[in-house]
């Protein structure tokens, strides 16, 4: 099935890709059908999530948050290929997750972002993931998310 059906079917919309927020690339090809995407956070329109998870936020807001840093990491990607279709599948993430020092929930976090690419590419192609805790993110959002994705040569 099409990438951008399953989308509809999951009442998603991809947002625009977001602007890079310094010196960098937000997305790079590497070693001939890999590419690589920058961390992105949760942005909806002009909303911008501040906090830490334990603190300003459950678990399952920051699940929330990392399946919309994923929209945008998707974003970020389908502008690079021009084609989400053309993914084969998600290789890695990293999940990046702003918290207490006593909030041990990161890896369920996480599962925010890696449930949304099992939604879209499927259960079997699960990426290979890491989570980890941080004191504070840029801009002290709660969650970050990057990763790197196979892409059809």
């Amino acid at each position: 099935m099409n990438i951008y059906e399953k989308l509809k079917e999951l009442n998603l919309t991809l947002p625009q890709a977001p602007a890079k927020g310094g010196l960098y690339s937000p997305c790079m090809r590497f070693a001939g059908n890999l590419v690589y995407v920058s961390g992105c956070g949760p942005i909806i329109g002009d909303q911008k999530a501040c906090g830490k998870l334990g603190k300003e936020y459950t678990t399952e807001e920051g699940m929330a948050w990392a399946r919309n840093s994923m929209l945008n990491v998707l974003a970020v990607l389908e502008k690079e290929v021009g084609d989400l279709n053309k993914v084969k599948k998600a290789v890695k993430i990293l999940a990046f997750v702003a918290s207490t020092d006593d909030f041990t929930e990161q890896p369920m976090v996480a599962n925010g972002a890696s449930a949304l690419l099992g939604e879209l590419f499927g259960a079997e192609n699960l990426p290979t993931r890491s989570a980890v805790g941080m004191n504070v993110l840029p801009g002290n959002i709660p969650v970050e998310i990057e990763g790197i994705f196979e892409i059809e040569a």
